[in-house]
């Protein structure tokens, strides 16, 4: 998958989620016709999440990793990742 990154603080980005959580780390936007809202996921280089959030730039196999801080966003950047679904 293609991975990008937000914070609560990006332009246009609510406080909170789609599952009513608030935006951050361990929560990521997803297709949710590919990842369905509540997944638990392990993401190399980032670690678990829960899919909590969609986002209109979330098309096909593209994520979005939520951040606390936006130093941390953009450290990370934009790279291809391999996403695990946990049981």
């Amino acid at each position: 998958m293609i991975a990008t990154r937000y914070t609560a603080h990006c332009a246009g980005r609510g406080r909170m989620t789609a599952i009513g959580r608030r935006a951050g780390y361990g929560l990521v936007a997803v297709a949710p016709h590919l990842i369905p809202l509540g997944t638990h996921l392990y993401i190399p280089g980032y670690g678990l999440a829960i899919a909590g959030d969609t986002g209109g730039d979330i098309v096909g196999h593209r994520i979005d990793l939520g951040f606390d801080s936006t130093r941390d966003a953009m450290m990370f950047g934009r790279r291809d990742i391999t996403v695990y679904r946990l049981k």
